[in-house]
């Protein structure tokens, strides 16, 4: 492989996300010359002016530092990806309308910046992509000229706990060559302690299979909810009686909105691997998707929800994030739109939905409250209304 004089260390294409942009700072942090190509202009100058542009403990000092300090840098110049050894590359595979994966989508969004890539580099694929995309982009750079190293090493950080995570999570590195092996070695050991080596198809479904083990997780807990609601009985004290001081239950999370960009995606995508023939994930999708009509349906047979006005605490996809994406939230603000007299919604982190009001007046005017997402906040709340706990932080609440 052709060796090139680079002036940078890395270049993160989608660098300025909520996956990018953690792990841009944490390189810069530990001394790396970074820059994180983004097309969205608004973020890309936040970055530049050491403003975080969501939400991310730990994150903003680290940016402001290294920001200042001329290590971090975001551009919407696609020619930047030209001038690093490491290209890490941090767009997703969607999935569409139809539930249907596309493969192409990573090579068509990299296709803006191709012409810049450059014989030496090593592309690391980051985020979650359909089995057989790591493949494609290596015969995409192939079949273009470029003499490139490529690895599928995955993200697996917990949105909230990035700039931990980062650092204590073992990294998979998928790889077909020694070459490529060596280098996001070299590059990943900026971080990550421990190094987990595997080849890149073995990665894309080691990061699919994660995801996809916890959706299903949460869709057991939460049929599990809906079986104990329907006799009548309180989930939360069973689940407290099963999971305390047995080690084979610890695990056994709370029942609640399974939400958000990655894990309904990521089974689809998995079960599109697999011609559609993964009854265990579908039924996941049915039972975590139809969670919210499940509260509101609980709700119609105690009270005539046509006279009363509903307020929803939380609009996030999960606790402590101002997040918004996919949350089951906003499904269940559809549904009441259609049963309810109105519907009043609240979130102490959002600030990109308008529609939004302070939590003192959806209390002061709703005649029932649904705890949607578990923020902290909420746990000290005294509610005078019937609250409909889905996520059992209250010791008492409406049964639904």
């Amino acid at each position: 492989m052709t060796s090139h004089q680079f002036e940078r260390d890395v270049v993160v294409v989608g660098g300025c996300g909520r996956v990018g942009l953690p792990l841009a700072i944490a390189f810069a942090k530990e001394g790396l010359d970074v820059a994180a190509y983004d097309l969205a202009e608004d973020t890309v100058k936040l970055v530049n002016d050491g403003t975080m542009p969501f939400d991310e403990p730990g994150a903003q000092d680290a940016l402001r530092e290294a920001v200042d300090a001329g290590r971090l840098m975001a551009s919407t110049d696609a020619s930047v990806v030209g001038s690093a050894r490491n290209i890490i590359v941090v767009i997703g595979t969607p999935v569409d309308e139809h539930l249907n994966p596309d493969p192409s989508s990573l090579p068509r969004a990299l296709s803006a910046c191709f012409e810049h890539f450059r014989d030496g580099q090593l592309v690391v694929l980051r985020s979650t992509v359909y089995p057989g995309v790591t493949a494609l982009i290596e015969r995409k750079f192939a079949e273009g000229g470029v003499d490139v190293d490529v690895a599928f090493c995955p993200e697996r950080i917990l949105e909230g706990h990035a700039m931990t995570e980062l650092y204590s999570l073992p990294q998979i590195i998928g790889t077909r060559t020694e070459s490529a092996k060596a280098r996001a070695t070299e590059l990943f050991s900026a971080l990550a302690d421990k190094l987990v080596f595997v080849g890149p198809e073995e990665a894309e479904l080691a990061k699919l299979f994660t995801n996809v083990y916890r959706y299903i997780q949460f869709a057991t807990v939460n049929q599990f909810y809906m079986i104990a609601n329907e006799r009548g009985l309180d989930f939360e004290e069973i689940r407290h009686a099963i999971t305390q001081d047995y080690d084979r239950a610890r695990d056994m999370p709370r029942a609640g909105f399974a939400a958000g960009p990655c894990l309904f995606k990521d089974t689809m995508q998995l079960g599109a691997f697999n011609d559609n023939n993964f009854a265990l994930g579908h039924a996941a999708m049915l039972v975590n998707e139809g969670l919210p009509l499940h509260v509101v349906s609980r709700l119609e047979e105690r009270f005539d929800l046509s006279t009363m006005t509903v307020g929803i605490l939380g609009m996030a996809f999960k606790s402590g994030s101002d997040d918004t994406r996919e949350s089951l939230s906003y499904k269940l603000k559809r549904i009441l739109t259609f049963k309810a007299r109105e519907v009043l919604t609240t979130d102490p982190y959002v600030t990109s939905d308008a529609s939004l009001i302070p939590l003192d007046e959806v209390l002061e005017k709703a005649d029932i409250v649904i705890i949607a997402t578990p923020h902290a906040e909420y746990r000290e709340l005294t509610i005078a209304q019937p609250v409909a706990d889905v996520w059992g932080i209250f010791d008492a609440g409406v049964r639904i």
